[in-house]
C-alpha cells in the first residue's frame, strides 16, 4: 500500500504537510545509536574498504548508460544486446554481493519508507524520542545501500513488547535520497502492475 502523506491536524492544531510518498516494504535495516551526529563516520558499518570499488562501479555504470544512449541511435539490436548483458552483470553482482555479506534474517523487516524518513519495529525501551541513529538500508531487488542519520520522532509501544519507531532523516547525501526515491517509484510501479 502506498500513500501520499496528506495534511492532518496534530494535537497542537497546526497543519502538518509531508512532502514525500511513503511505502510499506520489507528491507534490510541496520541501525546504530549515536551519541552525536559527529560520531557518524563512513566506517560505522565496517565496509569503508569497498567505497573506492563502489565509486568506480557507479562511474562505469554512468559511462555505459551514456554510451548506450548514443549507440541506440545507430544500432537498436546491438543496444538491446548490450542492455541485456548489462542487466545480467548487474544481477550477478547483486548475487555475489549478497552471498559475500548477507544480512541476518532479523535485519530484514517491514518498514514504512519515504525520502524523508522511515518507521521500523524495535525493542520497546531501546529507542527514545530525540535519539539520533545511523541507519543503513538495503533496498531489494537492487541491493542499494543508502545511509542516513535519523532522529527518532516518536516511539509507539505495542502489546507484544515491541515498539514502532518513527524517524526523520536529518543528514543524508543527495545520492542516497535519490536511491530511496527511485526505490519508492519502482515499488509503486510494481504494485500497479500487480493490480
Amino acid at each position: 500500500m502506498h500513500t501520499r502523506d496528506a495534511p492532518s491536524e496534530p494535537a497542537d492544531n497546526l497543519p502538518e504537510r509531508r512532502e514525500f510518498f511513503r511505502i510499506e516494504d520489507r528491507i534490510g535495516l541496520e541501525v546504530r545509536k549515536l551519541s552525536s551526529p559527529e560520531e557518524f563516520d563512513d566506517n560505522l558499518f565496517g565496509d569503508d574498504h569497498l567505497e573506492n570499488l563502489k565509486a568506480d562501479f557507479r562511474r562505469l555504470d554512468q559511462d555505459i548508460k551514456s554510451q548506450l544512449a548514443s549507440l541506440s541511435d545507430q544500432d537498436r539490436l546491438l543496444t538491446g544486446l548490450v542492455k541485456s548483458l548489462n542487466g545480467k552483470l548487474d544481477t550477478l553482482a547483486r548475487i555475489m554481493a549478497f552471498q559475500q555479506n548477507p544480512l541476518q534474517p532479523d535485519e530484514w523487516q517491514h518498514v514504512t519508507l519515504s525520502e524523508g524518513g522511515l518507521a521500523f519495529s524495535g525493542r520497546r525501551h531501546a529507542w527514545h524520542t530525540g535519539d539520533q541513529l545511523a541507519v543503513r538500508m538495503t533496498l531489494p531487488p537492487e541491493l542499494f545501500q543508502p545511509r542516513a542519520i535519523a532522529e527518532v520522532l516518536d516511539v509507539q509501544a505495542s502489546e507484544t513488547g515491541r515498539a514502532r519507531v518513527h524517524t526523520r532523516f536529518i543528514k543524508i547525501q543527495d545520492s542516497d535520497r535519490q536511491q530511496i526515491a527511485r526505490h519508492v517509484m519502482r515499488w509503486q510501479i510494481r504494485q500497479r502492475q500487480k493490480e
